[in-house]
C-alpha cells in the first residue's frame, strides 16, 4: 500500500518566497499594475528605452517596498495599523455639563 505524507501546512497563511497575506497581493497588483502601465506607455509610442528604465525603476521600488513591509510590520501589522487610524483620538460630548451633571429623581419618572 502506498503511504502520503500528510499536509502540515492546512490553516496557515499563504506565502511565497518569503511574502505573507496581504503583501502577496500588494506585490502582484503592483507588478500588473506595472505591466499595464508600460503597455500603455509603449502604445502611446514612448521610446523603448524610457519604458524599460520606467518598467525596471518600478518594479524594484515595489519590490523593495513591499519586502520591507513585510520584514517590519509581519502578518497582520498593516491591518492593524490600517484599524488603528480609523479609531479616533478622543471621544467628543456635546451635551452641555449641567445636563450631564443633573441628578434625575426616581419619584418624578414614576408619576409620568
Amino acid at each position: 500500500m502506498k503511504q502520503y505524507s500528510i499536509n502540515k501546512g492546512i490553516g496557515r497563511t499563504v506565502e511565497f518566497k518569503g511574502l505573507k497575506a496581504q503583501y502577496l497581493f500588494i506585490f502582484a497588483g503592483g507588478l500588473l499594475t506595472v505591466l499595464i502601465l508600460l503597455m500603455i506607455l509603449y502604445m502611446a509610442g514612448t521610446n523603448m528605452y524610457i519604458c524599460l528604465s520606467f518598467g525596471i525603476g518600478a518594479a524594484s521600488l515595489i519590490i523593495w517596498k513591499t519586502f520591507s513591509l513585510n520584514s517590519r510590520y509581519g502578518e497582520y501589522g498593516l491591518m492593524k495599523l490600517g484599524a488603528k487610524r480609523k479609531h479616533p483620538q478622543y471621544i467628543s460630548c456635546r451635551k452641555p455639563v449641567q445636563e450631564l451633571l443633573r441628578v434625575k429623581s426616581k419619584s418624578r419618572d414614576h408619576e409620568k
